[in-house]
């Protein structure tokens, strides 16, 4: 068993062992899916992440102070 700290600034190192059994590698995403009692971390597939970054990307055109006001009401 492997065990790392959580920082007050909320980040934390994944041990070694970890990343290498799992090849985590510098840049990939991670998923955290929270279950009663548990934490799970999953390593998002390129193509997952490529998609999220290109979503995140058309839906910035929607986010803008105008659109805020014009849309808080509903």
């Amino acid at each position: 068993m492997d065990l790392a700290r959580i920082t007050s600034r909320g980040q934390t190192t994944i041990p070694k062992r970890v990343r290498e059994a799992a090849n985590l590698k510098a840049g990939d995403t991670l998923f955290f899916e929270v279950r009663p009692n548990c934490l799970v971390v999953r390593k998002m597939s390129p193509v997952a992440d490529a998609y999220l970054d290109g979503l995140s990307q058309t839906l910035d055109e929607w986010n803008s102070p105008e659109d805020e006001e014009a849309w808080r009401d509903l």
